[in-house]
């Protein structure tokens, strides 16, 4: 077998999304010839934790750690809750306190180009025997936090190898990159960056074909799309009794559906039987400007927090409910977001309610696996009529979901793309 090393910072203890596509990478490695070796931080900093995920690493897998040093635990001196919440993604869109403004400021313009560039340097330094001693030919970096991109490209620089620079999402077109207070000079040495890191790595792999659009502007390199999946293999589960609507996972400020509450309200108010069924459902970590529209639409008493959840029972919570709701924010940059959960929606068999910005790739996705409904923001009739036939199909107890196509997705299909473009 030849040995491959990844270089990742999330990880198991590590809950969220960043840690799954990795996690099951190495779980396929084996079946395809290639021995993974996997490089992380020995002390990290994650704002959401899945201890049962642990038990999803392979075993025999070798698993190199170093330790970290890491911003947050200084910042949290001045907000242990603020720094959590920015930590975790969460940024408020209306009247940030002056504590965050600074966090975010410092954050933006000290630690370019993310918190974790601390890490680089001794990474490199660590690593640089280990790879020439283990004889080891590919080196992969995964992002973000994107610095792990400059390990792979200081490895690149000392030892002749090749490396794969994995982009799980964009780096200066990510929704948040414009909340971060850039000065122009940081906003210029991001750009930088990114473009070295994507003329200096040997080959990338992007997660959107949009992103692979936007990256060929910038580089001549070879890039491959190679999606997120589904790995778990689902028995039936009962229906919840209720119309339930779930959303799981984080809830970003920007991603607040506001036009949906506004529909939700009005079925409510028009229609009893609809106002008696109805169940919102919120699992992760949920901006305070979604809870104030909730609270504004008249949509709380509809509306179950259920907190972060691990990994196990999100699974088990997209299988029971009636429709699941995948949302992005209505902009350009964002067309190319493809979140990972899309694809365990799309393996759990329910009606996926997809809201985001026109030519959503996503939302594509959604309507070519017959899975569901694509619905622009703003479009309320068009989401009101979507929501009343879905109603009137779950009354009948014929509200269904059959995609189309789905092995493709399958995370053993997708480690096998991998390895060929390696």
């Amino acid at each position: 077998m030849r040995k491959v090393l990844v270089i990742a910072y999330y990880w198991p203890p590590a809950g969220g999304p960043g840690v799954q596509r990795w996690l099951k990478f190495v779980k396929y490695f084996g079946d395809f010839g290639v021995e993974p070796v996997v490089y992380i931080p020995e002390n990290p900093h994650y704002p959401l934790r899945d201890e049962n995920l642990v038990g999803e690493v392979p075993k025999g897998v070798q698993i190199l750690r170093y330790p970290i040093k890491e911003p947050y635990a200084w910042a949290s001196l001045l907000s242990k809750k603020k720094t959590k919440t920015i930590s975790s993604g969460i940024i408020k869109e209306k009247k940030p306190s002056l504590v965050e403004k600074t966090l975010l400021w410092v954050r933006g313009n000290w630690f370019i180009p993310d918190a974790r560039v601390l890490w680089v340097k001794p990474s490199i330094e660590f690593l640089s025997s280990f790879v020439q001693k283990e004889g080891i030919e590919t080196v992969i970096t995964t992002g973000p936090p994107h610095s792990l991109h400059l390990i792979g490209q200081g490895l690149k620089k000392e030892i002749d190898l090749q490396w794969i620079a994995d982009f799980r999402d964009p780096w200066t077109t990510i929704g948040y990159h414009k909340k971060l207070r850039l000065s122009k000079r940081s906003q210029q040495k991001h750009m930088a960056l990114e473009k070295q890191v994507l003329n200096t790595a040997d080959k990338i792999v992007v997660t959107s074909k949009a992103t692979r659009l936007e990256f060929e502007a910038l580089t001549d390199r070879p890039i491959k799309v190679i999606t997120n999946g589904f790995d778990e293999s689902l028995s039936p589960k009962e229906l919840d009794n209720k119309f339930t609507i779930s959303h799981l996972g984080s809830l970003l400020t920007g991603r607040n559906p506001v036009v949906l509450w506004q529909v939700l309200q009005e079925l409510v108010a028009e229609n009893p039987k609809f106002a008696k069924q109805l169940r919102i459902q919120l699992a992760g970590v949920v901006g305070e400007e979604v809870w104030e529209s909730l609270s504004q639409f008249g949509l709380e008493t509809f509306t179950t927090k259920l907190g972060y959840l691990p990994h196990d029972q999100v699974v088990d919570v997209q299988q029971k409910s009636q429709v699941l709701l995948m949302l992005e924010i209505d902009a350009e940059e964002t067309k190319g977001i493809i979140p990972g959960k899309l694809f365990e929606y799309l393996n759990a068999g329910r009606p996926i309610l997809a809201l985001g910005p026109r030519d959503w790739e996503a939302g594509n996705i959604v309507l070519e696996m017959k899975s569901g409904a694509f619905v622009v923001h703003k479009n309320a009739a068009e989401l009101k009529d979507v929501l009343l036939d879905w109603f009137g199909k779950y009354q009948q107890g014929a509200l269904t979901s059959n995609a189309e196509g789905l092995e493709k997705y399958h995370r053993k299909e997708l480690t096998k793309e991998l390895v060929n473009f390696i």
